[in-house]
């Protein structure tokens, strides 16, 4: 009895001693493998370190590229505002330049419309009533002014009356295209001018017609046909006193139009043309103004 409790002691003792063999054999493998996870962790921990730089660079140069972006898109709103402002300068500067041309001739046709009526007021008035002695009531007879008129030759009044009468009518047709056009109706105006033209060519009122007509479709920046009415005025009223102003003008409808390089030929030749008129400095204001602009 005593001799089999030795052997199951001893039995146990060796099962015991090889599962301590065993855990000590298998404590460096454990280690190892805790060591090889250990350092994966901290190589997964650095790769994203490192794509998280990476992430941080490229949020900077999208940063950068953005600041670029802006910087160029406010530069082109400067320019663009720029230009708007020369635009609104230009338009300001035109309408200005025609209202007080405008003025002027307004001016200028009342004073005369004033001397017209005085020295109409003048002529109908009865020459022996002025000098004190009374005008005679009798008109002569009819018979003595058949006489006169059976040479042929038309009598006075009748000679007079048919001119003055087509002046009156060109007059009034005149004054009632440029009231349109002091009214801002620059399409009726058109209209009146150019019919004003084809009823009365010959009409000393001609050569301004031409002008305003032109000027009707500039301002309403139909520049190709304000271009034909002031090279019309040119031809055919070289020493028009609108000449200077049409010139320019003609110049200003070839810029708008991008013939640049005969704009300018036009602008200058106001110059030497014209020199000291209002048209020649507006002319130079125009040609300094070209020079400063940056070439496209």
């Amino acid at each position: 009895m005593t001799k089999r409790l030795a052997n199951s002691f001893t039995a146990r003792l060796g099962m015991a001693g090889a599962i301590a063999s065993a855990m000590l054999f298998g404590l460096p493998a454990m280690a190892q493998d805790s060591r090889l996870s250990l350092a994966d962790r901290v190589s997964r921990l650095e790769q994203q370190a490192q794509n998280q730089d990476q992430g941080g660079v490229g949020m900077v140069n999208q940063m950068q590229q953005l600041q670029a972006q802006v910087q160029q898109l406010q530069g082109q709103i400067e320019e663009l505002q720029h230009q708007a402002q020369e635009l609104q300068d230009k338009n300001k500067a035109q309408y200005v330049d025609l209202d007080s041309r405008i003025g002027r001739l307004e001016s200028g046709g009342a004073a005369g419309a004033a001397a017209g009526n005085a020295g109409a007021a003048n002529a109908g008035a009865n020459p022996a009533t002025n000098s004190g002695t009374p005008a005679p009531t009798t008109a002569p007879a009819p018979a003595a002014d058949a006489a006169k008129s059976k040479g042929g030759k038309p009598a006075p009044a009748a000679a007079s009356a048919a001119p003055a009468a087509d002046a009156a009518g060109a007059q009034a047709a005149y004054d009632a295209a440029f009231k349109s056009l002091r009214g801002g109706d620059y399409v009726q105006a058109s209209r009146g001018f150019r019919t004003f033209i084809q009823q009365y060519p010959d009409s000393p009122l001609t050569p301004n017609a031409y002008y305003w007509l032109g000027e009707s479709y500039y301002v309403t920046m139909n520049y190709p046909v304000a271009l034909e009415a002031f090279q019309r005025l040119l031809s055919q009223f070289p020493q028009s006193d609108k000449a200077p102003d049409a010139m320019l003008k003609l110049g200003y409808s070839q810029l708008e139009l991008k013939q640049g390089d005969a704009g300018k030929a036009t602008l200058k030749s106001v110059t030497t043309k014209y020199p000291g008129s209002k048209a020649a400095s507006l002319a130079q204001e125009r040609l300094r103004r070209l020079q400063l602009q940056p070439a496209n």
